[in-house]
C-alpha cells in the first residue's frame, strides 16, 4: 500500500528539510540542506548501529513488511557508527522527574529516524506538539482500522496541516478482516470479547509498523487505567514486539506523559492551541473504533467509554499488553475486596440454583425482575441507588425484585443461559413464562425500569 512517510521539524518542506531551528542552543547540525542529530553515546540491551538521522527506512532491508520507507532523495552518507549498549531501566529512573518535553528530546536525540510516534487520534497529538517544540526531526504512524469515527478521520487532516506532516498509516490485512466478518460478522466482539478484531485490525498492524523502527513513542500515561497501567516506566526495552533488528530487547519504547496526569496534557493542549478531535466536546475522553467507543458520563473513569460490555481489566486492545499489571480492576484492587452493592432489604440475593430454579419455573406466582451483577462494576454502581429505590417501591406489590453476581465463576453459566452480555443485565420473568425478557436500555432509573415491568409483567 502507498503512504508517505512523516518527518517533521519546526521548518519542514514535503522533500527535505530546509529550514533552521531557531534555538540559542542548537540541538542538530546541518549538512547542506539536511539537519543531523549530534551523535550520542547509548548503552543498550541490543547492539544499536546508528546510521543517518534522515535516511530510507528501507536503506539495509532486513524486512519486506516494514513501514515504507522515506523518499530517496532524503538519504544522506554518514558514517556508521557503532552505538554502545546502554541500561534503560536506569535510564528510566534518571527521567523518572523529567518534564514531557525533556523524554521526547532524549528519545529523539538518541534515535532521529528510528523512531516514530504512535498517534492514535486522541490526546495524544499532545506527543506530536512535545515532538515539534523540541525542534528535532520526527515521524508520526497511525493504525486505521477502518472502523474509525468520521471525527477522527478529519482530525488526522488536522493535524497533518497543522504541523506539515504526513502520517505513516497503517492498515489491516485485508484478507484477514475480510474471513474474520464473513465467519463472525461485522460485530462478533460484542458476543466474543473484542480481543480477536483488534488483534487483526490494531496489534498485526503495529506489529509490521515497528519492524521498521527501533524505538517508539506512545501515549501511556499511568492515570489512564490506574488498574493496568501503574506501573509504566517512561523509556522501557518493548516488553512485547520486536524491533528492526528482530526478537527481544530489538525495541525501545517511551512514554513521556507516563507521570503526568489527564487534566494536565488537557491543559496543555488547551495553552498550546493545538487541533482536539471535536468528539472529545461530546464527552469522549479515550477514543478508539466506533462501535467500541463511547462518551462517559460525569465522575466515570475515560476507559469506562471503551468495551463498555466487558469486564474493566479487559479493556486493553494488546498494543500495551506488556505493561498491564494483572489481577485487578478499574480501581487497582482486587475483585475480592470490593464491597458489594444492591443492599435494600426488599431485593432478594438469588444464588446460582435459586436463579436455576427460576429459569426452570414455567408457572410462576409473581413476576421477578433480576439484575445480573458484579459489585466492581461501575455501571452497576452507578444504578444501585435507583435499583435500591424499585425494590422498595415494588414491596408488597407482588413483584420480586432480586439480584445474582454473575462474574467470576459464575460468568460462563450466566453468558450461556441468562443472556449475560455486559454488566449490568437485567432480566424481568414474566408470570406464567419460561423465558425470561432482556431489559434492552440503558436508562436505569426508577421510571424507565417501572414502565418496561408494567408492559412485560
Amino acid at each position: 500500500m502507498a503512504m508517505a512517510a512523516t518527518v517533521s521539524s519546526s521548518g519542514i518542506t514535503s522533500s527535505a528539510f530546509s529550514r533552521s531551528v531557531i534555538s540559542s542552543e542548537p540541538k542538530v547540525s546541518q549538512i547542506g540542506s539536511l539537519k543531523l542529530l549530534d551523535r550520542v553515546s547509548l548503552t543498550t540491551p541490543m547492539s544499536l548501529k546508528k546510521r543517518s538521522s534522515v535516511k530510507p527506512l528501507n536503506a539495509e532491508p532486513k524486512r519486506n513488511d516494514s513501514m515504507v520507507p522515506l523518499a530517496a532523495t532524503m538519504v544522506a552518507q554518514v558514517a556508521e557508527e557503532v552505538v554502545e549498549a546502554e541500561d534503560f531501566a536506569e535510564l528510566a529512573k534518571k527521567l523518572e522527574n523529567a518534564s514531557p518535553l525533556e523524554i521526547m528530546d532524549k528519545a529523539l536525540e538518541m534515535f532521529g529516524n528510528d523512531i516514530a510516534i504512535a498517534f492514535s487520534g486522541a490526546e495524544d497529538v499532545a506527543l506530536i506538539e512535545y515532538a515539534h517544540l523540541t525542534g528535532r526531526p520526527y515521524r508520526v504512524f497511525s493504525l486505521d482500522t477502518g472502523r474509525l469515527n468520521p471525527e477522527t478521520y478529519r482530525f488526522f487532516d488536522a493535524v497533518e496541516k497543522h504541523y506539515g506532516i504526513r502520517i505513516e498509516y497503517m492498515f489491516p490485512d485485508s484478507v484477514e478482516v475480510q474471513g474474520l466478518v464473513r465467519s463472525k460478522g461485522l460485530f462478533s466482539f460484542y458476543e466474543d470479547g473484542h480481543q480477536e478484531c483488534c488483534r487483526v485490525r490494531k496489534v498485526r498492524p503495529l506489529r509490521r509498523a515497528l519492524k521498521g523502527l527501533r524505538a517508539w513513542i506512545t501515549g501511556q500515561r499511568k492515570d489512564q487505567s490506574p488498574g493496568t497501567r501503574s506501573e509504566i516506566p517512561v523509556v522501557q526495552v518493548d516488553p512485547v514486539f520486536g524491533g528492526l533488528d528482530g526478537g527481544a530487547g530489538s525495541l525501545v519504547k517511551w512514554n513521556p506523559v507516563a507521570n503526568v496526569e489527564g487534566s494536565d496534557v488537557w491543559s496543555f493542549l488547551r495553552t498550546m492551541d493545538v487541533p482536539v478531535n471535536t468528539l472529545h466536546a461530546a464527552g469522549y475522553v479515550s477514543i478508539g473504533c466506533e462501535p467500541c467507543t463511547r462518551a462517559v458520563l460525569p465522575g466515570q473513569h475515560e476507559r469506562e467509554g471503551r468495551w463498555w460490555w466487558e469486564d474493566a481489566k479487559a479493556k486493553e486492545c494488546g498494543l500495551h499488553k506488556g505493561n498491564i499489571k494483572e489481577n485487578a480492576n478499574v480501581n487497582g484492587e482486587s475483585k475480592p475486596v470490593v464491597e458489594d452493592i444492591f443492599k435494600s432489604e426488599n431485593v432478594v440475593a438469588l444464588s446460582r440454583q435459586g436463579i436455576e430454579n427460576l429459569v426452570k419455573l414455567e408457572n410462576r406466582k409473581e413476576p421477578w425482575i433480576v439484575v445480573l451483577y458484579a459489585p466492581w462494576c461501575p455501571f452497576c454502581q452507578a444504578m444501585e441507588a435507583s435499583y435500591d429505590e424499585l425494590a422498595d417501591k415494588l414491596a408488597g406489590s407482588g413483584v420480586k425484585v432480586a439480584k445474582f453476581r454473575a462474574d467470576g465463576e459464575q460468568k460462563e453459566f450466566a453468558k450461556q443461559e441468562l443472556q449475560l452480555g455486559s454488566f449490568p443485565t437485567i432480566l424481568v420473568f414474566p408470570k406464567n413464562s419460561s423465558r425470561p425478557i432482556k431489559y434492552p436500555s440503558e436508562k436505569r432509573d426508577v421510571d424507565s425500569l417501572t414502565s418496561f415491568l408494567n408492559l412485560v409483567r
